[in-house]
């Protein structure tokens, strides 16, 4: 047995203790499905925050905290006569398989001199699509008809943005191009500007039920601006999910050494006038502190 191997099967029988009714953990024999999904989301997220600050050795533990999700889920669906894990692994290798009919249903390619592949064999955006339509096809034998279909509801919402577009977009509901996404932002964002007008009209004619239906058409243009965004981001090959971490990453940094500036100064930030912070945030834009 390969060393992997003996680790999975430890990890397997640490799961079949912590669950076990008399000598397991209390908090682990209660959980469901239901309970630890957040987890399960959590973890990913922590493993995406890895990879973004490039720290391999966290990455390492957060990639076994995601593999203890998928092991603790697994043991519940086999205590409850669904499947094990085994099942689940043996299911993405005939997934991988079968979506990979260039490696696995032909004979492999030989490489041309140059190191490339020899004509004939798939580029990157031949395979692409046709992975996608294997998935379409899978989703056609489960009974999900729709081009929408199957777009998780738990993803942040400018991943899920970029996926519904991406989706549309292959039966050719889409812009024509990256610069009819761009005026579609400026349509967005005067309508945007139009119902805020309407929302302030009606807080200063002092009806509280009509500012509270403005809000709402607010609320509404701006999701309609974020989604155009998150779709010119598409056209731009940018994930947008991953350009906003970014960004956060960026202010945190930024407001750090704000923070850090304002307390070698002896300045309480709390205290600190428009003019301070301004002057702040300006040397903490400086490459030093960027």
């Amino acid at each position: 047995m390969s060393a992997a191997a003996e680790e999975l099967e430890a990890l397997l029988a640490l799961m079949r203790r912590l669950r076990d009714p008399v000598r397991g953990c209390p908090w682990d024999r209660e959980q469901t499905f239901a309970s630890i999904a957040a987890f399960t989301i959590e973890e990913a997220y922590e493993v995406a925050d890895a990879i973004g600050a490039n720290d391999l050795g966290r990455l390492r533990d957060e990639l076994g905290d995601l593999l203890f999700q998928v092991v603790f889920h697994a043991r519940l669906a086999e205590e409850q006569g669904h499947f094990d894990f085994a099942a689940v692994a043996h299911a993405i290798r005939d997934k991988l398989i079968r979506r990979h009919p260039h490696v696995f249903a032909a004979p492999p390619e030989r490489a041309a001199p140059s190191g490339r592949a020899t004509p004939g064999a798939p580029d990157a955006a031949q395979l692409h699509a046709s992975w996608e339509a294997h998935k379409a096809r899978e989703r056609a034998e489960a009974g999900q008809r729709g081009a929408l279909a199957d777009v998780p509801l738990a993803l942040p919402a400018l991943a899920r943005a970029a996926k519904l577009g991406r989706r549309a977009a292959r039966v050719g509901f889409d812009w024509a191009d990256a610069a009819a996404v761009r005026a579609k932002i400026d349509e967005e964002l005067a309508e945007t500007d139009a119902a805020l007008a309407e929302a302030g009209a009606a807080l200063a004619q002092g009806d509280p039920g009509l500012a509270g239906g403005r809000h709402e058409h607010l609320c509404e243009e701006l999701g309609d601006l974020l989604f155009a965004v998150a779709q010119w981001a598409r056209y731009l090959r940018i994930d947008p999910e991953e350009a906003l971490r970014g960004a956060m990453r960026k202010f945190e940094r930024r407001f750090e050494c704000m923070e850090a500036a304002a307390a070698a100064g002896g300045r309480r930030l709390e205290e600190l006038s428009a003019a301070q912070w301004d002057e702040l945030w300006t040397a903490a834009k400086a490459p030093r502190g960027s």
